[in-house]
């Protein structure tokens, strides 16, 4: 349990860097249309008709690959980030 509070808390960390990478003039441009999927995925159907599998998507699939998209952003959107952070 206290792993999922963990990873919980790390994507609270992952939308926020979402967040300032689309506003950051050296975003990459795979990263708007991965957020737009990333929305609709959170807001699928599926949750609705399945909802068991629903919930475990939401709950561990998508901020897994929230946190895995996100390594991949250039060293100078996160230098950015890392500077404002702290």
């Amino acid at each position: 349990m206290f792993r999922l509070f963990r990873l919980w808390r790390l994507a609270g960390r992952d939308l926020r860097l979402l967040w300032f990478a689309l506003r950051h003039p050296a975003r990459p441009a795979w990263l708007a249309p991965l957020a737009v999927l990333l929305l609709l995925w959170a807001l699928d159907p599926l949750n609705l008709a399945d909802p068991l599998l629903g919930f475990a998507d939401d709950l561990l699939l998508l901020p897994l690959v929230l946190h895995l998209a996100l390594r991949l952003l250039p060293p100078q959107v996160l230098a950015g980030f890392g500077r404002r952070t702290a």
